[in-house]
């Protein structure tokens, strides 16, 4: 396990625990999604596409070295936020430690209590995206 995976998960909880009430929170994870870069229109393709979610949703990875880089759009605000924090804690990380992360930031920071039941399985679906990805690349699919 990835001491640094932990780490960014570490301060996102800390960031989360400085707001006072979820309508804090959200703004916070919008503002994420405003400076998340997106994708090329060429990326948005159907292979690129998550489904489950209520949004639409892409992913695209690529590895860099030994390291996986993933980008992520989104057409919706708060969805682009939640991207932004779960690559955050995965970008540019070794394949193995990202399959081998357990995402708990998403628990300790109340996002499975604050999203509705569609969303949070968008979120399910983002995460499994991004394990399969990385285990593809730890196998050298």
């Amino acid at each position: 396990m990835s001491n640094k995976i932990n780490s960014v998960q570490d301060r996102i909880i800390d960031d989360f625990s400085s707001f006072n009430d979820w309508f804090d929170k959200y703004e916070y994870v919008m503002r994420k999604g405003k400076d998340l870069k997106g994708l090329d229109k060429e990326l948005k393709s159907d292979e690129n596409g998550i489904g489950g979610c209520q949004s639409d949703v892409w992913i695209s990875s690529e590895q860099k070295e030994s390291k996986i880089h993933f980008l992520a759009d989104s057409d919706s605000l708060i969805v682009k936020g939640i991207l932004s924090l779960v690559l955050d804690v995965v970008n540019d990380q070794e394949p193995k430690d990202i399959v081998d992360a357990d995402f708990y930031f998403i628990d300790k920071i109340g996002l499975n209590n604050h999203l509705s039941p569609s969303r949070l399985n968008g979120l399910n679906a983002i995460v499994n995206r991004i394990k399969t990805d990385a285990k593809n690349y730890a196998s050298g699919d």
